[in-house]
């Protein structure tokens, strides 16, 4: 089976597919919490205004959180892989939010964790840190009102009002205090989000990572984990190798997962992570060989995402989303390749084109004849 696909200078050329299609380990136990932060579904038949009222497709967005627990993942919920901040806003994300929590009460095993953050306060309307702290209040309040897990996100609004160290934690400090259940923090680099910039008070991680320690340290009973960010895996490492007892690393690392899962043979990661939603059904089987002792068995699985993951998440990273509902739509969980806010326009067609190459790869085209349908179409659209 073969396609034509765009390449560097306008020319396409045939691409073979040499993919087998991955084979997940349904009910297979992990040694590794993973979760895996879910994309929402939009329904394009539904929008008028995609840009600034966008309309969610419940059923579908429901039936790929079933995918996820099917395959033995905690959900991530309403996180940036969901598009907060990008389109995506917090009267959608509540609904999501109660959907989900609620929909995992029907699936025996099935858990979840939400992102509660600061995104319905712009950050040119906080005046202050005491409005940062309400707004947190607000989402914390909702999330464990329904009995959630809070995952409390980066802020772009106390990234823009904070002075220094001491007005990060002075907020840290009171939601934390404050928090019913323990709490998953997210250190989010700018490479994600570029109004994160300077966050913690200091471009310098060493100092930056005092600050979290300590602030940590403090709230260790409080703090079930965290999960960072940065794309590095030597700056993850040092946070984990700081940690206290009791408060896990959760890697965010979409270039260097599979090392920092696996970890050093004294500590590892447990993940929070964006790909894993494209790569479910592999690193399913791949977790489950590491639950072994299989390492190589998990190595073998894992490297072919990598090249993958690393398309999917290149400069700006941000509009990494793309990828992952690409996958989705390649993959039969969507019908359409429509998103919130029209993102799907973020990247171009030779990156899809490469996404899909790199796919097939992987062993993440789940049914080949649908997806060279799709990517066909796709192409046409395109001009290819």
């Amino acid at each position: 089976m073969d396609i034509a696909l765009p390449e560097e200078g306008g020319r396409s050329t045939r691409y073979r597919l040499v993919g087998q299609p991955a084979q997940p380990v349904i009910g297979a136990r992990f040694s590794r919490i993973a979760y895996a932060a879910a994309h929402v579904v939009a329904d394009p038949l539904s929008m008028t205004d995609p840009w600034s009222h966008p309309v969610i497709d419940w059923d579908c967005t429901m039936a790929f959180r079933h995918h996820l627990w099917r395959l033995g993942f905690r959900v991530a919920e309403a996180m940036d892989t969901a598009q907060r901040g990008m389109g995506f806003d917090w009267a959608n994300a509540r609904e999501l939010i109660r959907r989900s929590i609620a929909e995992a009460r029907t699936v025996e095993g099935a858990d979840l964790a939400s992102g509660a953050g600061t995104d319905h306060l712009t950050p040119d309307a906080a005046k202050g840190l005491d409005d940062v702290i309400a707004a947190y209040e607000e989402q914390f309040g909702f999330v464990e009102g329904l009995g959630g897990k809070a995952i409390m996100m980066a802020s772009r609004a106390l990234a823009t009002v904070a002075r220094g160290a001491d007005d990060y934690i002075s907020v840290y400090d009171r939601i934390l205090s404050q928090a019913s259940g323990k709490v998953i923090l997210h250190w989010l680099g700018d490479m994600f989000d570029p109004a994160l910039k300077g966050y913690w008070g200091s471009h310098d991680f060493e100092v930056a990572l005092d600050t979290v320690v300590a602030l940590i340290e403090r709230h260790a009973g409080k703090v079930e984990g965290i999960k960072i960010s940065l794309l590095d895996a030597g700056k993850e490492v040092a946070l984990r190798n700081r940690l206290p007892d009791g408060v896990v690393m959760f890697t965010g690392d979409d270039f260097n997962y599979p090392e920092l899962i696996a970890g050093d043979g004294e500590r590892h990661s447990h993940a929070l992570l964006g790909i894993f939603d494209a790569i479910a059904p592999v690193a399913n089987a791949a977790l489950a060989k590491l639950a072994d002792g299989d390492r190589a068995g998990y190595d073998a699985l894992m490297a072919p995402t990598v090249p993958l993951s690393r398309k999917i998440f290149e400069a700006p990273t941000e509009y990494y989303k793309a990828g992952i509902v690409l996958m989705a739509w390649l993959n039969g969980h969507q019908e359409h390749f429509s998103m919130v806010g029209g993102m799907q326009s973020a990247r171009g067609i030779r990156h899809y084109a490469d996404v899909f190459r790199l796919a097939d790869q992987a062993g993440l085209l789940a049914d080949p004849e649908l997806a060279v349908a799709r990517m066909k179409s796709l192409c046409a659209v395109a001009g290819v």
